[in-house]
């Protein structure tokens, strides 16, 4: 690509007014994807140019497409951009010469195109990439290749390099020292692992501080899990209230001591405890186009604001919580809501056989529901790689048959009619306990049952000692536009033919919890038709397991997925509560960047009598995925977007026992 004209003589007459040759510069692009030019090579001394006439403006010099030093904040400013919470630049160190170069990320955005466009000015050929890639293994031979970052939200400096790179102790001192040298923040950066090799070569190091991605956001006083503004009465849940006793209003913006999986829908969402994008809480507030956010001393910060109607507004790196004007209540109350209307399919109440996954399909979603018709899906797909726990599908046949014995289809019909049900949220909540008590306590049809029976030993073997999962399968959830994520109970570990049946009553009833109505009613759904298909797996007793989104967190143009993980089962990653272990798998060159450790004290297992139980964690300190469980469960997810439309992104529950991959869920990862 050639510079044009003017542009060449300015540059041309600008040097030789300062007394030195011209360097590479950013040149006007030609075409969509054209790359910057060349440095311009000039053999003879330029003509004395002509002066502007007084009364036009100097034009200003192209800035250069890198430079040597970054020794002023304009100068960081200029060859980095924000994103994400967060301002990077990238620099290359030549190994050869120990030139460093500061490039502009807005012109180059891989490492490898700057030293190609502007190093080795040769084309990136295959032949050409493929002996360059040593330089993000351990035997470089030219070039380091890093990141300078500042996390705007802890205030805080570091370099990296790439999460794949295997760079050495020796590379990244010497990647420091070259950068200390000519970087103006050079004196508070500190090195940042990202990957578990990184973190292994972080612990040889002895004269380099060192911060980790898992301090980082540890350490950090705020997070955006979903961004956006929201104007409404704030409200503050006191530590140690019980979650049964609460109830919300669609217009509260809450402060709660820490994630609360059960919440209905309201305006916005602060935790003062740390959580997960990837929390139900979370998926349920970015379905809902909330602002929800992490934020540390909250409630003391905001007190005299509690009670009053407030403007809330949730950006990246920062937030606004401060008392609304009249003029954006006004506002906020005429603005017309876009119409948030789902539409269950009709329910199939023919069908009464219950179907092992390997014969259900997904067209049988009517009448199983998703759950169980999504891992029929993959079953009969028989993708690699892993396995589906053996079980099989009650369908929506039996929970009607159940409501009608026990006359509580007409009881749910009155309530559905009752204006003091839909209009006091006190009462409903107070209604549809009983109303779920009553649905537990309510006796199974004996036939039923007995074909229950039949299908449970044929599952275990007749083995009662063997744990099975029983989990909802309704026909209002794992919906385009409505995951129903954390809004119907699952029942772990039941132990012999009794507990089954009583773990399916316990399911059915969870189709009324208050959670499940008031998300239901938030998205106009009929609640009339809303029907429990039930799913009975084989339990796993996990020693890791969590939650994988197949879309990157901010970015959904990456092509990286969203992995939380914990040791043992998997309950307490979608509740949210804890700190889970994050990584971001690009699926594309096997990166692997780790943005959070799970440290918690203790995990749940299997309890011998059914249930689960807390005991201490044996692999606290230690991480919960090695890079093979990664690349596995990585490899697993890219197969399962085979399976389902190519435009819908997945939220893929997965288990291991030590190196074996199971997947016990996929339904659709709604974003609003």
């Amino acid at each position: 690509m050639a510079l044009r004209r003017n542009v060449v003589v300015v540059a041309l007459a600008l040097a030789a007014v300062a007394g030195c040759k011209p360097k590479q510069e950013r040149a006007p692009a030609v075409g969509k994807d054209a790359a910057p030019v060349a440095e311009i090579v000039v053999d003879a001394a330029p003509e004395e140019p002509e002066l502007p006439p007084p009364d036009v403006a100097p034009v200003e010099p192209p800035r250069r497409l890198w430079t040597n030093e970054l020794v002023t904040e304009q100068a960081w400013l200029d060859y980095s951009k924000e994103q994400g919470g967060e301002r990077f630049s990238k620099f290359v160190v030549d190994l050869k010469t120990d030139a460093i170069y500061y490039f502009d990320v807005d012109v180059y955005r891989l490492h490898k195109d700057f030293i190609f466009g502007e190093l080795y000015k040769k084309p990136k050929t295959r032949e050409a990439v493929k002996a360059f890639d040593v330089n993000y293994g351990k035997d470089k031979t030219d070039f380091l290749m890093c990141y300078l970052v500042h996390h705007l939200g802890p205030d805080k400096w570091t370099f990296a390099f790439w999460e794949g790179d295997h760079a050495t102790p020796a590379h990244v001192e010497r990647a420091y020292r070259r950068m200390k040298a000519t970087f103006w923040k050079g004196d508070v950066i500190s090195y940042r692992p990202d990957s578990n090799y990184q973190e292994h070569v972080a612990r040889q190091l002895t004269s380099i501080p060192v911060i980790t991605n898992d301090k980082l956001y540890k350490d950090s006083v705020y997070a955006a899990f979903n961004k956006g503004t929201a104007i409404g009465t704030l409200r503050v849940v006191p530590v140690g209230a019980k979650e049964e006793d609460l109830s919300f209003n669609p217009t509260d913006i809450v402060i709660l001591p820490e994630a609360l999986p059960d919440i209905t829908p309201v305006a916005g969402i602060i935790s003062e405890t740390f959580s997960t994008p990837l929390s139900h809480v979370s998926l349920r507030a970015r379905a809902w186009g909330i602002p929800n956010v992490g934020l540390k001393g909250a409630s003391t910060t905001y007190a005299a604001l509690v009670g009053k109607t407030v403007y809330f507004e949730a950006k990246d790196a920062s937030h606004a919580l401060r008392e609304a004007t009249a003029d954006e209540i006004a506002a906020w109350q005429a603005k017309t809501r876009e119409a948030r209307e789902v539409v269950i399919p009709a329910a199939d109440l023919d069908p009464v056989e219950l179907l092992t996954l390997d014969r259900l399909r997904a067209a049988d979603v009517t009448a199983y529901g998703a759950k169980s018709a999504n891992l029929g899906e993959i079953v009969h797909a028989k993708p690699e790689g892993f396995a589906v726990p053996s079980g099989f599908g009650v369908p929506i046949h039996w929970y009607d048959a159940h409501m009608k014995a026990a006359g509580l289809d007409a009881r749910v019909a009155e309530l559905l009619a009752d204006a003091k049900f839909r209009s006091d949220a006190a009462y409903r909540k107070r209604t549809l306990d009983q109303l779920r008590k009553d649905i537990a306590a309510a006796p199974l049809d004996p036939a039923f049952e007995a074909t229950l029976g039949e299908a449970v030993d044929a599952l275990t073997g007749g083995d009662e000692t063997k744990g099975l999962f029983v989990r909802s399968s309704t026909n209002a959830e794992d919906l385009p536009g409505f995951s129903g994520a954390g809004l119907y109970d699952t029942v772990p570990n039941a132990k012999g033919k009794a507990a089954v049946a009583r773990a399916i009553r316990e399911v059915w009833a969870s189709v009324w919890n208050l959670r499940a109505y008031e998300e239901r009613e938030h998205y106009r759904i009929d609640h009339a038709r809303v029907y429990g298909a039930v799913l009975v797996q084989v339990g796993v007793d996990a020693t890791a397991a969590g939650v994988l989104v197949t879309v990157h967190p901010t970015d959904p143009a990456e092509t990286v997925y969203t992995i939380n993980a914990k040791s043992g089962l998997g309950l307490r990653v979608v509740a949210g509560k804890k700190v889970p272990e994050t990584i971001l798998y690009d699926y594309k060159n096997h990166g692997m960047r780790v943005l959070s450790r799970s440290d918690e004290e203790t995990m749940l297992v299997f309890d011998g009598k059914g249930g689960v139980r807390e005991v201490p964690n044996p692999h606290k300190g230690k991480p919960v995925l090695t890079n093979q469980r990664i690349l596995t469960l990585g490899k697993a997810a890219r197969r399962l977007t085979r399976v389902f439309p190519p435009d819908r992104p997945l939220d893929i529950e997965w288990l291991f026992v030590n190196d074996e991959l199971y997947v016990v869920q996929s339904r659709p990862y709604v974003v609003r």
